[in-house]
């Protein structure tokens, strides 16, 4: 007896054993472990070191970067994350110089869900489009946008790292937003304040510094502390060539470095440094630097007489400056285009807000309505007579007042004209000149008065109009005695310019030829380039 009932324990032990139900049970315990093991192994800190790696790669190559980036993306699908990878795929194609791409991938995100997004992200995605404005040369634009960020104390009270490293690269932006107007002292403000958010140790905050280092010497330079400069410059060079891979900050450092030797005519170490910048990143795609370094070059092989070399970086500057400004007006267009369709985005959400709204406000009017026709009904069958002379008065009323509109219509018609532009947008679009002046933009061979009136986003039309009536000229006299003036001023200002040649100082000022030049110069000043550098030269001689 004892035997059999242990033979049937044994038997239901073996059967629950292999029973599927207690397998499955199991199985899906040991997914969810799993599964919250995997999670946190995706969780913040995890993605904030390989999003720090793919910032990193900004400074490495542009194009290990995106790539980088990209597949980071196929792999998380976290909203917040993928804002952040396509923001830095967003920098790349900028610091490619392929502004169109830069625009297209900051547009891929949804300005809808933005209410959605953390305020960290918001920020992020604010100081996105501030670069934006800034790489495609809209100054103002970019400014505006960074000086409503930087009233927030949510911004600023310098308690998360994320937030902080947003804040730094902000008061970076706007510094370089304030060396362009040549504001050099509010600049270094900026970057003095950009510094104090970089405290924490990570390759974000190291390359941001060294960044931060490199433009305060080149707003140094330009307030004539040469030896400053030159000893940040060279630090900066030191600290940057221990992390052998920071190409792009060893590049900028040796490029601006370059300036305080051609400031003090060392022609040939300024060339020395600009060979080892270029030789750090020629086999990468960092096309906006590499113009730059182009013409430096030229610039320098020219006060040397190495004709031969400033012809061959010369054509290499022109022909990479080309694509880079085609570059940007495609870039314009489009951002200009992005911004309309977000605007219109938000003011089609605003009418469905205050549709609700309306909706539920006219019920009540509808009861108050209700209520004074059953009174006019009232009042209606108990006053016929008083309604009949009451009907005749106000139709008398009527033709009155339609009488008096159609008179004040026909003055007022004759009073307004409507292709007259108002004071008010007229001091607008004298304002925003006065800006594109101080930015010297008027020295770009491509600029036209279409090319000028997109980037301000104004009508062509009232910009030709304003120009003519302000200026007392049209566009094209307008802008060839801007240059004329800008030339004209560094050849007596700067002794460098008198030893260039005719055609140089042409190429220089925007014109697109030799004989141009000579033309729209002799009409200004009176005089030949050749004569107007001959008399400086006396002047300075006696």
């Amino acid at each position: 007896m004892r035997t059999d009932h242990q033979e049937a324990v044994r038997k239901i032990e073996k059967k629950s054993i292999f029973c599927p139900t207690i397998w499955i049970q199991t199985v899906q315990i040991l997914l969810i472990i799993l599964c919250s093991v995997w999670a946190k192994g995706q969780s913040g800190p995890d993605f904030s070191i390989l999003a720090d790696k793919a910032f990193h790669k900004l400074y490495q190559n542009p194009d290990e970067c995106i790539n980088y980036s990209q597949s980071l993306l196929i792999s998380d699908q976290n909203p917040e994350h993928r804002i952040v990878l396509q923001n830095i795929i967003s920098q790349a194609y900028a610091m490619k110089g392929d502004y169109i791409q830069s625009v297209n991938i900051y547009s891929q995100k949804d300005s809808r869900e933005k209410e959605n997004l953390s305020y960290f992200l918001q920020a992020a995605g604010d100081y996105n489009l501030a670069d934006q404005y800034q790489n495609l040369d809209l100054y103002s634009q970019s400014q505006r946008i960074i000086s409503d960020l930087l009233v927030d104390n949510k911004l600023l009270k310098g308690e998360n790292p994320r937030m902080n490293v947003i804040t730094a690269k902000l008061y970076q932006l706007q510094a370089l937003n304030f060396g362009i107007n040549r504001n050099y002292t509010v600049a270094l403000e900026n970057l003095s304040k950009s510094d104090q958010y970089l405290g924490f140790n990570n390759q974000e905050n190291r390359i941001l510094e060294m960044e931060n280092k490199v433009f305060r010497a080149s707003f140094l330079m330009r307030q004539n502390k040469l030896e400053e400069a030159k000893y940040l410059l060279e630090s900066t060079i030191i600290l940057a060539e221990k992390n052998t891979d920071y190409y792009f900050i060893q590049a900028l450092a040796y490029e601006n470095l370059s300036r305080y030797y051609f400031l003090k005519e060392n022609y040939h170490t300024a060339v020395e440094m600009l060979e080892k910048g270029l030789s750090k990143i020629e086999n990468l795609p960092y096309n906006s630097l590499k113009a730059k370094i182009y013409e430096s070059l030229s610039k320098n092989y020219f006060a040397l007489h190495h004709d031969e070399k400033y012809h061959q970086y010369n054509k290499l500057y022109t022909e990479l400056r080309t694509k880079l400004d085609s570059s940007t007006k495609e870039g314009i267009r489009y951002i200009v285009k992005l911004v309309e369709t977000n605007q219109n985005n938000n003011l089609e959400f605003q009418k469905q807000k205050q549709l609700k709204n309306i909706s539920l406000i006219s019920g009540g009017f509808l009861i108050v309505i209700m209520g004074l026709l059953i009174w006019f009904l009232i009042l209606k069958s108990s006053h016929k007579d008083l309604k009949k002379q009451s009907d005749f008065f106000e139709k008398q009323k009527n033709m009155e007042q339609i009488t008096s509109k159609s008179l004040s219509k026909e003055e007022s018609a004759t009073e307004k004209d409507p292709n007259k532009i108002s004071k008010e947008k007229e001091n607008e679009i004298l304002h925003k000149l006065e800006e594109w002046e101080k930015q010297q933009r008027y020295l770009d061979k491509s600029m036209t008065l279409s090319a000028l009136s997109s980037q301000m986003g104004v009508n062509t039309k009232y910009l030709s109009e304003v120009i003519n009536s302000s200026k007392g000229k049209n566009f094209n006299a307008y802008i060839n005695e801007l240059r004329i003036n800008h030339i004209a001023r560094l050849l007596r200002t700067d002794p460098v310019y008198l030893n260039y040649k005719v055609s140089y100082l042409a190429e220089y000022s925007g014109f697109s030829s030799h004989s141009a030049f000579t033309t729209v110069f002799k009409s200004v000043t009176g005089m030949s380039p050749n004569a107007y550098i001959q008399e400086i030269s006396k002047s300075r001689t006696s």
